[in-house]
């Protein structure tokens, strides 16, 4: 009986210890900056600086969703004295496969829409003033979040991100983008490093 009361106190302790409590992600927030090379209608590739801003929620240990919004701008696309713009804001699940003391790797899908505007360049020269289009975008990319505290991180990625503008003869067709992101994130509750 002694025996058995022992291994349900140990059994009890664990339960309570910081290990057995933080097994799972809480919510984070976080801004940073973002780099887009979008594609532009004449298939040369055009550097836009912005900003880019989420939020995940975490659903256990390995696995999150997270709300994205990116925006990024060129001014003088193509000499035309124009700018151009993307607006994303997408959402989808964060596979987080390694965690360790001090990093965090994680890969994502995320779908939902981007609003990209520009001058449309032509094949013979000149430009259309521009216009704007907002399509059923996604992005599928990695990353890793470096702890700098128990409760901040700074968080880089590279995705992959699929949008929609007008080619040379004025058909909306889909672009090939690349983001890279660096932010810096807050993590709210108890995420605690004590499990990795």
């Amino acid at each position: 009986m002694l025996v058995r009361g022992q291994q349900q106190y140990a059994t009890h302790a664990a339960a309570q210890s910081p290990n057995a409590a933080a097994t799972s992600r809480t919510i984070d927030v976080s801004l940073g900056y973002s780099y887009l090379s979008r594609r532009d209608s004449l298939s040369n590739r055009v550097g836009l600086n912005g900003a880019d801003a989420s939020l995940t929620i975490g659903l256990n240990s390995h696995l999150a969703v997270r709300a994205d919004l990116g925006y990024g701008r060129a001014s003088n696309v193509g000499g035309s004295a124009r700018h151009s713009d993307v607006l994303s804001y997408l959402a989808g699940p964060i596979l987080y496969p390694t965690t360790h003391r001090r990093v965090d790797t994680y890969v994502h899908a995320l779908a939902g829409a981007a609003r990209v505007t520009g001058p449309i360049l032509l094949n013979g020269g000149g430009f259309f003033d521009g216009s704007w289009v907002n399509q059923f975008a996604w992005a599928v990319g990695a990353g890793a979040e470096y702890w700098v505290s128990d409760s901040m991180a700074i968080r880089t990625g590279v995705d992959y991100l699929r949008t929609a503008y007008f080619d040379p003869s004025i058909v909306i067709r889909g672009q090939n983008n690349i983001r890279t992101t660096a932010a810096v994130v807050y993590f709210f509750g108890k995420h605690s490093r004590v499990r990795r």
